[in-house]
């Protein structure tokens, strides 16, 4: 039905039973027809006139009573008529094309002068607001319309739907309006008072989470979306619990809260479809079909595992997902299937890149390149990802300035925030490792991501990254006292949220500090560690480098043993670097690096060998 067409009341409110004494009007009419009165006790004919009388009386006001409702069910029916033709016209002009918003609105103020029941009179103000609101750009009608909406609505029992409705979009209104703080007290006195209303309540439980998300509110955004997975548990709606949990996992780092979505999400997938259907209001949410969020979670905890360094869990769930797509998309041409795929690449190919599996995470760019010419709209929203993909498999071998004109095309192609600073710290890291041949650029690009001033976004671990850049540039300038300021705030936030690499890469940079300084003893404190994490994740890079700490560490302390097993270690890491630095760089797809603007190249061209720098490797 279309959202005009929803009348408050209709003809079924005005058939009203006459309540009348009909065993007395059937009586006397039967006493004028000369019929038998039914057998009862013998009565004097005094009192039978009186009776007589009595009846004649409420037979008389009966009557009368019939007579003014059916006068009033015919004024009620007449204006049902008015008020959906009202609706009708308004409803065409709304969908006419082009829409006659102006039309549409004349109609629907048209319903005024007739001074309605409280019920149209809420729901008509709550549709003038909406149609303002989305139509055009008269802010303050709009907002009068649905504050008159939401003020009528609250004095009507059993009227959830347009009063909840008119709570939500005032709330919106007001956020467009900067007026947060109208915005937030507004949806919490709804939230208050939709709790026998699982849809709403959910629903605005949710508009509000993602209102202090907005404000970078991220304590309060959880708190709101742990309160809405605790209220669907209890009302018994496992679908709605996953999305609560689901958006938790992408506000805040946890570990409790992946667990219970993946239990969620087992429940859910056993369910047959007629289980899932919409019976329980609170299963209204239908966001995605239950294979769909189950690819979905998948992704989340590959998204995760990678943050948090458990690179062998993010591919064993990326190809539990990547199995599950290719299932779906035989049956299914959705082009989220699509969206899902490419992000479950872009997240694999940097787990590649780290753990040095360098050949298969060209390839697999090879292959975000293949979706992206089927679809333009797919290239058009990950090709800044792209070119960050390559940029960092050109920090990988080594190709610096392939990583800086990549880099640098990527931070044209978005106006993502957060991409955009993990992109500015990685072209940092490049800039820094060139030595002193961009170093105004360089020192730009740090200010803008000074993590002890106003960090550009909320993410924890690309603040904690920044901190790890600036150690990093710091070191480089021989400034060790300040570096290791810098290096031990990234490891008090990387070991808050449990992000391993970070924690690894700033473990062996302060153990390489203190070598420097001759601090043979807190340097193998620093690089221990830090090779144990590495080997953990794995992190091939980390490993090279902390194995030849520990080499000459062990050398100056005159280990001689230990500085061999370390020798070695370091010759092994160094070899399989170097083999897969030469497959890579062999590749057709390594010509992808040259690639700067326009759609994706179709075919590449096989490389002679590589023609890169192996020094940096070893």
């Amino acid at each position: 039905m279309s959202p005009f067409l929803r009348p408050s009341w209709s003809r079924r409110h005005f058939k009203h039973k006459l309540h009348t004494p009909g065993c007395f009007v059937q009586q006397l009419s039967r006493e004028r027809r000369g019929a038998p009165a039914p057998p009862h006790a013998p009565v004097s004919a005094s009192l039978w006139r009186r009776l007589v009388v009595v009846e004649a009386k409420m037979a008389a006001q009966a009557a009368a009573a019939a007579q003014a409702a059916a006068a009033q069910a015919a004024q009620a029916e007449a204006a049902e008529s008015w008020y959906l033709a009202l609706l009708g016209f308004a409803e065409h002009f709304r969908t006419s094309s082009p829409p006659k918003i102006r039309l549409c609105v004349h109609c629907l103020q048209a319903v005024f002068p007739f001074k309605p029941p409280q019920r149209i009179e809420a729901r008509t103000h709550l549709q003038l607001g909406s149609v303002l609101y989305h139509h055009t750009k008269n802010s303050e009608q709009a907002r009068s319309h649905l504050e008159k909406a939401w003020l009528i609505s609250q004095q009507i029992t059993q009227f959830e739907d347009v009063k909840f409705e008119a709570a939500s979009l005032l709330s919106e209104l007001y956020c467009q309006e900067n007026s947060v703080d109208a915005a937030k007290p507004l949806l919490r006195k709804a939230i208050q008072i939709s709790q026998q209303t699982p849809y709403w309540h959910c629903r605005l439980l949710f508009q509000l989470a993602q209102l202090h998300t907005l404000e970078k509110d991220l304590v309060s955004a959880c708190d709101l979306l742990g309160v809405g997975a605790e209220y669907a548990r209890v009302v018994g709606s496992e679908y709605t619990r996953a999305l609560f949990l689901l958006s938790k996992g992408m506000v805040k780092s946890v570990k409790p809260c992946l667990k219970q979505l993946q239990q969620c999400i087992q429940t859910i997938s056993t369910l047959h479809d007629d289980e899932i259907l919409p019976s329980n209001p609170a299963d209204l949410f239908h966001w995605l079909p239950k294979e769909h969020m189950c690819v979905l979670v998948y992704l989340v905890t590959v998204m995760h595992s990678m943050q948090a360094g458990y690179l062998e869990k993010a591919q064993k769930y990326t190809d539990k997902a990547l199995m599950q797509l290719e299932k779906l998309k035989m049956l299914d041409c959705s082009p989220i299937l699509s969206s899902f795929q490419v992000i479950l690449l872009e997240h694999i190919i940097m787990c590649r890149l780290v753990t040095g599996h360098k050949a298969t995470a060209l390839q697999e760019i090879s292959q975000v390149c293949q979706l992206c010419q089927q679809s333009p709209r797919l290239f058009s929203n990950h090709a800044a990802q792209l070119h960050t993909l390559l940029g960092l498999y050109c920090v990988s071998v080594n190709c610096m300035d392939n990583a800086e004109a990549q880099f640098t095309t990527a931070l044209r192609l978005t106006n993502h925030q957060e991409l955009w600073a993990f992109i500015v710290t990685n072209l940092a890291s490049v800039y820094i490792r060139e030595g002193n041949r961009h170093q105004e650029v360089l020192y730009s690009l740090l200010e803008r991501i000074n993590p002890d001033h106003s960090f550009p976004v909320s993410s924890h671990c690309l603040r904690a990254a920044a901190f790890y850049v600036r150690g990093l540039f710091s070191f480089f300038q021989g400034r060790y006292n300040e570096a290791k300021r810098f290096l031990r705030e990234t490891l008090k936030m990387s070991n808050a949220e449990d992000l391993n690499r970070l924690t690894a890469c700033s473990l062996v940079l302060l153990g390489h500090i203190f070598y420097v300084l001759g601090n043979h003893r807190e340097s193998n404190n620093m690089v221990v560690p830090a090779m144990q994490l590495a080997s953990k994740i794995p992190d091939m890079s980390v490993q090279l480098w902390s194995s030849a700490l520990l080499r000459d560490l062990n050398k100056a302390c005159g280990n001689a043993m230990d500085a061999h097993e370390a020798a070695q270690m370091h010759q092994n890491f160094s070899q399989q670097l170097l083999q897969d630095h030469i497959e890579a760089c062999s590749l057709p797809e390594h010509n992808l690096i040259t690639w700067t603007d326009g759609p994706p190249p179709v075919q590449f061209q096989a490389q002679n060998g590589p023609n890169t720098s192996l020094a940096s490797l070893l």
